[in-house]
Parts: C-alpha cells; structure tokens; sequence
C-alpha cells in the first residue's frame, strides 16, 4: 500500500489540457513516460476559438494515432482572398486540394471542442498517462532532483502535490508557468481589438462562399472564415474610441453584420472582444520548468498559424524529453528546444503582422488602380515553412532544418506509419549501409521501400538524411564520410514505435 506520505511521481506534469498539452501528453504517452496532465476547468470549453491547422499539425496526429478520428471532423479551406472596399481581389492565398509532401492537405479547418475531445479521448490509451480535470496549479517548487507541483483540487478544495522530473507549461497567455520561469515577453509591436462572432445558419448561405476573406475596407476591417456545418465565423475591427463592452451587445453585432446576413439567417452562437497580441516569451525554459504554445508565444490569427505552432512546439519537445528521461541523451538537449522553434514561430508572427497590415492599412484605396495591386503588396501570396532555428542541425548541410516529406511506400503504407515517433535514416539503397553495424536497431527505409526516397535525396545532391521523431532533417550525407558522421550522431534507443 502506497505510503500517502510519500507524493505521486511523474516524469512530465502538464499544466494545461488544450489542443498542445493533449497533444504533449498524446506524444509523452506513445513514448512510455510517465505523464500526469492537470486542468483548472471540468471540461472541455464549448464555443469555437481556433479554426485552422495545417499539413504538418495533420501529420503530429497521424503519429499519434488520432487522424483518422480527427478527420470527420475537418473541412478543407479552399484558402484566403483579400478584397479592397469594392470586393476587387488584392491578393490571392488560394490553397492546392491536394495532397502536400507532407501526406496531407495544406488547410483544415475544424471546431476546437471537437478536436479536443479526440486528443482528450485518446489519452486513455496510454496506461502511464493520468488526466485530473478541476486541478489548480498555484505552486512550482524545483530542486536538483525534481520539481514539486502543488495544486488544488477545485471538486473538494483539498490541496494536493505530486513530484515531476519537468514541468511544461501549456496554459496560455496568462501562464502560471512563465511566471515561475520569470520570463518576460518580446513585444513584436501588434496589438489590436477585435470583435469575434460565431454565428449558426438558420438556412443555406452557399452564396456566403469557402473562401476566408479579408475584407481590406479602411473604414472597417474585417474577416469571415467558413467553418465546420453551419458554423460561420466574422472578425471585424473595433475603431478608436468604441467601447468593448457596447460592441459586442446583439444590436450592435447584427448592425455590423448587415452587410452579409441578418437575424433571419442565423443565431448569433458567440460574440466577444479580444485583443491580438504579437508577443513571444524571452524564456522558454528554466531548469525544469518549459513552456509551450500561447505561454511562450501569440501571434495575430491572420496566417490560422497560433494553434500550429504550439503542435510543433509539442512535437519538438516530447522526443528530447523521452530520450533525457530514459538517460540516453543529457538534459542540455532541452537548450535546442528554444534555439530551434523561436525563429520559426517569428517568422511566422513578423508575416502575420506584414498580413494584418495590408487588412488594416488606410491607404490601401489609395495605392490602387483598376486592376492592380499596390507596389507593397504580393500579387499571390505563398507561404514557405521556415526552417528551424540553429540547434541540432548544422547549418551547412543541405536541408538541415526543413521538414522531409512523407513518402508512400512500395506496399501502400505511408512512410510515418512505418517509423513511429523515432529517427529514421533515408538513404538511397541498402547496400551502402550494409557494412555499417552501427545502425543495428535504428529505423532505415530506402528507396528500395519507395522510390521517391531515392528521387528526393538525388535531387537535393546527398546520399543519405538523419531525419528526426519531428520529421525534421536533423543532417545529411553527400558522401561516405558524411554517412559515418551522420550515424554517430544518433542512439537507436531514441525510436519509438508506431501508434499506427
């Protein structure tokens, strides 16, 4: 019988259940550790708040086993136009409907709670991860040996604590973690109100369209998203000098929506004001304290990217942690964590920030002519994923850094499938690896598994690809050399199997 003396003990605790810390708990528990998650609220937040994710976040939960459940729950977006005051096209973001080197399509578009319910559901399969909902974290005590996690239990207001190897915070903008950690944030400059309505048809609006649209009017920006069913969704810019509260009240929101739908069209589901923020934590990690999504970082919602990047901050984190927790790789392997996701996410937020200015500029009017577009602006906009920042990778190898492609294999089978959540080396064929006994137990597909493996390494001038559990390249090999090096550079033990 368990000494109640003694606290419970877990290589992770989790603070926070949304989308990145499901996700985290979903990667920790394909990986056998020992996960504990805590959450202040009952259940599941019921009305809309994200609405995009992307190929790559697709790919995050087809490793976890969870794509098939999540996709009768997905649309897919056509893409986005932006239109000046007269409906005239200034810029066009259409999306390809077909599949990307990732295995998947390039926009989804979905209704939070449902895929929250998902990734919460599939936490039961993982006999060492625990979820207690009604759980407040108010304390984070760290030693050398641990961290000491307090928290109320909110069903009965008895106080508890558990001990945890790390402690990752994935409970947003107003983290309790960052506060322990005593980051401040990096203010990128962009904060803006905005009036978000979630509306449900009463009748087919088909004429409403797929398309997101960003309404460019200096008057009043605004933009409108298709999503999910009958779910319609509108952000429209609050003005200088507009009270908050009186704007989101229904006279005013169906005032401001007239000129798309009225009352007889629609229940209003949700309106409410927030600010969006640019702003990115100087800290993500100290000790054993880290943080993920929103509480590191949050990002205007014109690229649908702040959700995406604290998937990927998932995916990067939970394999380093699996290998520091099962003692094949030191903790200063946690120092990459930030080297390499905060340049990627800036990227990303700087471009959001580019974005929201072309919606919101007041001159846009002014810079047009029939026809054209205004010097500043991009005639199509294509957006490339960025690399990560500098930390495992070296830089001066072709494709450190960028995400490699899922391939098909010859047997039908996609190659992440094949893998799991590990490394795997891609080389061009089997028999320049057999005299290698280095690479007993490390995952090896070639393009005798598919020949588009060959293809992709041929093209990019290299022999062979470290790709990491992430699916990011993690080195390559022009050469034998390379090779060699490129082997010692990774335990086998790290691999993880399929959750396929």
């Amino acid at each position: 019988m368990q000494d109640r003396s003694t606290p419970e003990e877990f290589d992770v605790v989790i603070v926070g259940r949304g989308p990145v810390g499901a996700t985290l708990a979903n990667l920790l528990g394909l990986c056998g550790v020992r996960t504990l998650v805590l959450e202040r609220e009952a259940r599941t937040y019921h009305l809309p708040r994200a609405v995009h994710f992307d190929d790559e976040c697709m790919r995050v939960f087809q490793t976890i086993g969870l794509a098939d459940a999540i996709l009768p729950h997905v649309i897919l977006s056509p893409g986005m136009l932006f239109l000046d005051a007269e409906g005239r096209m200034l810029l066009d973001w259409s999306r390809p409907q077909t599949l990307t080197p990732m295995g998947w399509h390039l926009s989804y578009r979905f209704h939070q709670p449902d895929l929250e319910n998902v990734l919460i559901s599939g936490l039961s399969r993982w006999p060492h991860v625990t979820l207690r909902n009604r759980c407040d974290v108010f304390a984070l005590d760290e030693d050398e040996h641990g961290v000491r996690v307090r928290y109320e239990d909110l069903s009965n207001g008895k106080l508890a604590g558990v001990r945890a190897g790390y402690v990752i915070g994935c409970d947003g903008a107003r983290s309790l973690v960052r506060r322990f950690i005593g980051s401040s944030m990096d203010d990128l400059g962009f904060h803006e109100r905005w009036l978000v309505i979630d509306v449900l048809l009463k009748r087919e609006r088909d004429d409403l369209g797929d398309y997101s649209l960003q309404h460019c009017n200096p008057a009043r920006p605004a933009t409108y998203v298709r999503g999910t069913g009958t779910r319609r969704r509108w952000e429209i810019t609050i003005l200088p000098g507009e009270d908050s509260h009186e704007i989101a009240q229904p006279a005013k929101v169906w005032d401001l929506l007239s000129r798309w739908i009225t009352p007889d069209d629609a229940d209003i589901e949700r309106a409410a004001v927030y600010t969006f923020h640019s702003v990115i934590a100087r800290r993500w990690r100290s000790g054993r304290l880290l943080l993920a999504g929103d509480s590191a970082h949050q990002t205007p919602p014109f690229l649908g990217q702040g959700m995406c990047a604290g998937i990927r901050d998932a995916a990067n984190l939970a394999w380093k942690l699996n290998a520091i927790i099962r003692g094949v790789s030191r903790s200063e392997l946690l120092d990459t964590y930030q080297n390499e996701r905060e340049p990627h996410v800036r990227e990303f937020i700087e471009l959001a920030i580019r974005l929201g200015g072309v919606i919101n500029t007041k001159a846009i009017e002014a810079g047009l002519a029939a026809g054209e577009i205004r010097e500043n602006a991009p005639v199509k906009l294509e957006v490339k994923k960025p690399l990560l920042g500098p930390g495992l990778a070296p830089r001066d190898q072709p494709l450190a850094g960028d995400l490699a492609p899922q391939f098909e294999l010859r047997d039908g089978s996609r190659s992440d499938d094949r893998v799991g959540y590990g490394h795997v080396l891609l080389a061009a064929n089997a028999a320049a690896l057999s005299s290698r006994p280095a690479l007993a137990g490390l995952k090896i597909l070639t393009g005798d598994d598919a020949y588009a493996i060959g293809d992709w390494l041929r093209r990019h001038g290299i022999i062979a690809a470290l790709v990491r559990p992430d699916r990011y390249v993690r080195g390559t090999a022009r050469n034998e050399t390379e090779l060699d090096q490129l082997i010692a550079a990774i335990t086998p033990s790290t691999h993880v199997p399929s959750a396929a």
